[in-house]
């Protein structure tokens, strides 16, 4: 008998270049003494019952339309390694699904009445072990013993409450002569549609983003904590990063968005997400994470904090001008104000500052911006800038609801080569940012658990910082 090949290996299978062939005495020993294997407790669907009131929403807007939300695919990030896999929002919104077994799915809407859509979702079936099948074993991509079991049909169909049916059975209108229908990856309005749906959320969805921001607060803490030893690496920032990682892999899902720890001038830069740096006891640290549940809700909170445990007196300036401005912003949060209004007020406030400092010779105009460089907020769900493809009537120049939740988050990043500001202004960057749900008559900070004053997070990281028993 000869020896097998490369060439052997069936084309479908998702192998590596350095995976061994196999013989037909192994395949058909792998196919054949195989328990009966019950699905995880792990695979709830925690959203089960909301998510059929939500489809009926987005059916009654495009009454005989077929309506395609897929999850996504996977997508290469070396070779044949992937990156870590996460369902589409809007997938994840209308069916509950959320795990990484969900790369390649589809939800479909198919029109059932003039004004009625029946859910179908398109699986790939649970690997086979009989029948000859290798995926099992073999596949790398989607083999149960290379990324873990997935639910079978029946199993589905049970866990979502929606018909399942097999992926290759899928008809879409991107293939020769597949039916149309409306694909949410690439048809505007119904990305528009499924955006403006979550702009307000539900009690359940506002307990998971307060549970995230929860989880965020213990993170935060872990890094105050864990200060003294960022302190002593060459690469502090990134020990503060992998901090707060820790905490955010271990009670949820992982980070909502790269996370930001940017100390001295590298707070200046907006997304500073190299964190290579090194930290030095007279900088501040600016600190923007966010823990994202396992049902992907994520919060958003930065915090600018004295890596000494004290602000120095012109750190205190410029920390108290951006807190100034946030409450300014928070309290201009209250249904039917429009959206821009926190914004407005909080630079209101900044323009003022800079101008009795000196930096502009009048509040008036938007030379702020020079200095600020962005909005000072943005929704908050499922994605860290949630229901973005949102219309800006909708959005943007909307006005705000009860149960939305969102960021007010206004900074000042004083450039470092900046010669429009004095010397000892130069090379500091400060954000606060909080979480933030409209109430009947105003908004509830939902991350007030972390302090904000200056004297607030001097005796929080002072008693952090304690270790004596």
């Amino acid at each position: 008998m000869r020896e097998p090949l490369l060439s052997d290996i069936p084309s479908h299978l998702h192998t590596g270049s350095h995976d061994l062939p196999v013989t037909p005495e192994f395949s058909r020993f792998m196919t054949a003494g195989w328990a009966a294997s019950p699905l995880p407790d792990a695979a709830r669907v925690p959203a089960h019952a909301l998510t059929p009131a939500r489809r009926a929403r987005l059916s009654a807007l495009f009454p005989g339309e077929r309506l395609i939300v897929p999850a996504g695919e996977l997508t290469v990030r070396s070779n044949d390694c992937d990156h870590r896999f996460r369902p589409h929002s809007a997938y994840a919104w209308l069916t509950g699904l959320t795990g990484e077994e969900q790369a390649g799915h589809v939800l479909v809407l198919e029109p059932s009445g003039p004004h009625a859509h029946e859910a179908v979702l398109y699986l790939r079936p649970r690997s086979p072990r009989t029948g000859g099948s290798e995926e099992f074993h073999r596949d790398r991509r989607y083999g149960e013993f290379w990324v873990g079991r997935r639910p079978d049909l029946a199993e589905a169909e049970q866990l979502t409450g929606i018909r399942c049916a097999r992926l290759d059975h899928l008809d879409r209108p991107d293939r020769p002569g597949g039916a149309p229908g409306r694909d949410a990856s690439r048809d505007p309005a119904l990305a528009t549609a499924l955006a403006e749906l979550r702009l307000v959320k539900d009690a359940w969805e506002v307990g998971q983003l307060q549970q995230a921001v929860d989880h965020t607060t213990a993170g935060f803490e872990d890094v105050v904590r864990a200060l003294p030893r960022a302190l002593a690496h060459p690469r502090g920032e990134r020990w503060i990063e992998g901090v707060f990682g820790l905490r955010a892999r271990a009670e949820g899902n992982g980070t909502g968005y790269e996370t930001i720890a940017a100390s001295g001038a590298h707070a200046c830069v907006l997304h500073w997400i190299r964190n290579d740096g090194r930290l030095d006891r007279g900088d501040l640290l600016l600190l923007d994470a966010g823990v994202e549940t396992d049902t992907l809700y994520t919060a958003d909170i930065t915090r600018t904090l004295p890596l000494s445990g004290r602000f120095s007196p012109v750190q205190r300036q410029v920390y108290e001008l951006v807190l100034a401005a946030q409450e300014a912003g928070i309290a201009a949060l209250r249904p039917g104000a429009a959206f821009r209004d926190f914004h407005r007020a909080a630079m209101r406030v900044i323009a003022e500052g800079l101008a009795e400092w000196g930096v502009l010779k009048h509040p008036e105009g938007d030379l702020h911006r020079r200095y600020t460089l962005c909005g000072s907020g943005h929704m908050l769900g499922l994605d860290v800038h949630d229901c973005a493809k949102a219309r800006a009537a909708s959005y943007l120049d909307g006005v705000l609801e009860e149960g939305q939740v969102l960021t007010v988050e206004p900074g000042l990043y004083l450039q470092p080569d900046d010669e429009t500001l004095p010397a000892e202004l130069r090379g500091i960057g400060v954000r606060i940012e909080d979480d933030l749900v409209v109430t009947a008559d105003g908004a509830r900070l939902m991350s007030g658990a972390l302090p904000r004053t200056v004297t607030g997070i001097e005796e929080w990281m002072g008693t952090l910082l304690d270790t004596r028993p």
